[in-house]
């Protein structure tokens, strides 16, 4: 345990947020997301739920504004009008965690050529049907000194 780190974040992800660069992408996905056939790097996050893990990754992982589009959820069949309650609980979270991001929906091919690409994905227990994101990670800038 350490002090202003969610318990839930463990050393193996903490290692990898950690090791992540800046336009590294980290996708977070359901129970049935095939995570071993897509990911170069897989992460198992069982037991846990897709919106505490998304919470307590966007509370030490800098959000990309180096890009218009950072953020993105997967789509209920392939329709990016159509949203599930589990995508405005996403949406809920990245507002509160990473103010002034919208979540982009993603369709089909697009999402999973993109969870392919993607640096790491945690694989959690999340039992909801297209419970997907993906956050791009962004930079830390220095502090500016009175000089």
């Amino acid at each position: 345990m350490l002090i202003g780190l969610p318990a839930l974040l463990g050393p193996e992800l903490l290692f990898t947020l950690r090791a992540m660069g800046h336009g590294d992408e980290l996708a977070i996905v359901d129970g049935n997301y095939p995570a071993e056939e897509h990911g170069r790097r897989v992460i198992r996050a069982d037991g846990l739920e897709l919106i505490p893990v998304l919470d307590a990754v966007l509370q030490v992982l800098p959000v990309d504004d180096f890009v218009a589009q950072a953020i993105f959820r997967a789509t209920v069949k392939g329709d990016p009008t159509l949203m599930d309650p589990v995508h405005q609980e996403i949406i809920d979270v990245c507002a509160r965690r990473a103010p002034g991001f919208a979540v982009v929906p993603l369709a089909g091919d697009a999402f999973y050529d993109r969870v392919r690409a993607a640096h790491t994905i945690i694989a959690t227990s999340e039992p909801r049907l297209y419970g997907n994101v993906i956050v791009r990670k962004g930079v830390i800038y220095p502090e500016r000194s009175g000089t």
